[in-house]
């Protein structure tokens, strides 16, 4: 699976649980840490939390595994590693103060609309 994939099935994953705000920016260009951001809004701690579980089960049903997980107890942020695509899902406080989207505005931002229901 290459990258685009993964960001893509992740964004699925997300979608699927009503996400909210997905972004996906590319980051290959401008940084060596991934080639794809992926960053989402949850409207709960609860639901922060079902979107990341939703993620990694998703990708390691296709046979991605996630390489490192951060935040899974902070009920606000939590990063899921899949080494060239890093996942971002927020609540919608986390999101604002930490403001990866400005962050990030040098990357290239993807069009998923295709892949996310309105």
């Amino acid at each position: 699976m290459t990258s685009y994939e993964t960001a893509i099935a992740a964004v699925k994953a997300i979608d699927g649980k009503k996400g909210l705000n997905i972004q996906v920016i590319r980051i290959s260009d401008i940084s060596v840490l991934a080639d794809y951001i992926v960053i989402a809004t949850g409207n709960s701690s609860t639901h922060v939390k079902a979107l990341a579980d939703e993620v990694e089960y998703r990708l390691d049903e296709a046979g991605v595994s996630v390489s490192h997980i951060e935040g899974y107890r902070s009920n606000s942020w939590i990063l899921l590693d899949y080494v060239d695509v890093i996942v971002h899902v927020f609540s919608e406080e986390a999101r604002e103060f930490y403001d990866l989207d400005r962050l990030w505005q040098d990357g290239e931002s993807i069009d998923i609309s295709e892949f996310v229901t309105d």
